[in-house]
């Protein structure tokens, strides 16, 4: 059994950012026909207050995710991995640009373009850190 460290804090902490931040998309998705049901301003109620839950553990996710680029030799890695690292980043970058504009504009259609490039964005950059550590 493996003793419980700093590295264990700093990676569960790493995955459940990840976790609240994807996993909260895609239930606030799968509710939005309900709420629109409910009528009124529920849709946009929910994701405010779905907003103050997962930005600060998209935050947590960036920290992390730093944090776990300084526990390792990254100059020691294959180019492979630097590929992989720069794809993750740029991912994680569009995700947070494209939720950022979903949050802030009133457009239908700029929302529904911003809500999938931010989740599809968030899914890739979870695909890409797996494959950093296990590939």
């Amino acid at each position: 059994m493996n003793d419980f460290d700093l590295d264990t804090i700093r990676i569960s902490l790493h995955i459940l950012a990840a976790s609240v931040w994807i996993g909260g998309q895609i239930v606030l998705a799968a509710l939005v026909p309900a709420l629109r049901e409910i009528g009124g301003d529920a849709p946009r109620q929910a994701a405010n207050r779905f907003g103050r839950v997962a930005w600060p553990f998209f935050a947590l996710a960036v920290v992390t995710g730093i944090w776990n680029l300084l526990e390792i030799d990254v100059g020691d890695r294959s180019t492979a991995y630097h590929v992989t690292l720069a794809v993750k980043l740029l991912v994680v970058a569009a995700a947070g640009t494209a939720s950022a504009v979903h949050s802030l504009t009133s457009s239908p259609a700029i929302r529904g373009i911003t809500g999938a490039v931010g989740l599809v964005g968030s899914l890739a950059a979870l695909v890409f850190g797996v494959m950093l550590v296990f590939g």
